[in-house]
């Protein structure tokens, strides 16, 4: 990735810490990001996804919708590719109104969150044992103290250079606070006309700088719920349904099982209605789908705010929607990341090892924060 002039961090870092809404992505493999900014006034909100037909702008939606976490869009005032064109729009701005940061309520030690989630395991490994659900998806949040001198478009830098395969992104709203993230799992995605979605589930580490493939029953069996679910759904809403998997995909600290599917659509004015069929799929949710979702909302235990819900470039008209789920993120308030991840529970599952591929999913982070 191209590097920016150092003065350009403090510019960005600035509307952090503003009444601006700005959305500052990479996409896979490409060499330069993208900046959408919308200076001055409440970017647009909205209850349900279907309200995001015919919109285009920049899509920040939580997994769960409410008064306090709406659907935020960020409208296109601006929109600079590439560092030099980043650079010109920055100086051209008007220093924003300085904002407070939206605080956060989900603050939890390790400790704390190692029981929470021991007990959440358990409320949750019953009814699919006892046949209720073929899958649940268990998420964590976990905060950490960020370093002196800490640079939110530092951090995504280095997630650009670290993680060439994910979508890097650095949000910031006043509805929404800051994020960033490096999400590998794209949910609606438009290229010369074919459109693209992905199947991504099941998890093993990386081991060194090798990876494994030796994948078990479990996770074999969790990624083929979650293509038989977008297979359906893709069948009703497309034509000429191909495709390509599964296959081994590494994303940052960890390795998937990665089903690609690609298909028509001969209308594209009501993106919204086809989100809404797809989110959450059962990769961050679970199945029976409904039943899930409310299971989840119940009983997780905290409020996954905006992990899990969906992030990207949305423009039904000129063929670069590029939208993703927000996985491998975090949120940034009062001197503090908080850190999100999760994986799919099945019958066979065992707490200690979900546990772990919950930590070895937030080192994707971790290690974008702490990088020299």
């Amino acid at each position: 990735m191209n590097m920016p002039e150092t003065h350009l961090h403090s510019l960005m870092d600035a509307l952090t810490r503003s009444n601006a809404s700005f959305a500052l992505y990479r996409l896979p493999w490409k060499e330069q990001p993208t900046l959408v900014l919308q200076p001055e006034g409440a970017p647009d909100t909205y209850a349900r996804l279907q309200d995001l037909n015919g919109k285009t702008g920049f899509v920040l939606a939580p997994f769960h919708a409410d008064e306090r976490q709406p659907i935020v869009l960020i409208r296109p005032d601006k929109v600079a590719k590439g560092w030099p064109e980043i650079k010109k729009v920055l100086a051209a701005c008007k220093g924003p109104a300085k904002a407070g940061t939206p605080p956060n309520n989900d603050a939890a030690s390790a400790k704390d969150c190692r029981c929470a989630y021991a007990e959440a395991f358990g409320r949750f490994i019953a009814p699919l044992r006892q046949g209720t659900f073929q899958k649940l998806v268990l998420s964590r949040s976990e905060d950490t103290d960020l370093p002196a001198g800490f640079s939110p478009t530092a951090t995504f830098i280095n997630a650009c250079q670290r993680y060439p395969r994910l979508m890097i992104s650095l949000v910031h709203t006043p509805v929404t606070g800051t994020w960033i993230g490096s999400t590998p799992e794209i949910i609606l995605s438009e290229e010369q006309d074919c459109w693209h979605t992905v199947s991504l589930a099941g998890t093993l580490p990386v081991v060194g700088e090798g990876r494994t493939d030796e994948w078990g029953t479990k996770n074999r069996e969790e990624q083929a719920l979650v293509s038989n679910y977008l297979r359906d759904i893709l069948q009703r809403i497309g034509t000429g349904l191909k495709e390509e998997g599964p296959y081994t995909a590494r994303a940052g600290q960890v390795m998937h099982l990665k089903t690609d599917f690609y298909f028509h659509l001969k209308q594209t004015d009501c993106l919204g209605d086809i989100l809404y069929q797809l989110h959450p799929t059962p990769a961050v949710c679970g199945l029976p789908k409904q039943a899930a979702y409310d299971f989840i909302l119940a009983n997780e235990g905290y409020a996954r705010t905006y992990y899990a819900g969906i992030i990207g470039w949305l423009n039904p008209h000129d063929g670069q929607t590029a939208l993703y789920v927000n996985l491998r993120c975090m949120h940034l308030a009062d001197g503090k990341a908080t850190l999100y991840a999760g994986g799919g529970i099945l019958p066979s599952s065992v707490e200690e090892a979900e546990w772990e591929e919950t930590r070895h999913k937030m080192e994707t982070m971790r290690r974008a924060i702490n990088s020299d």
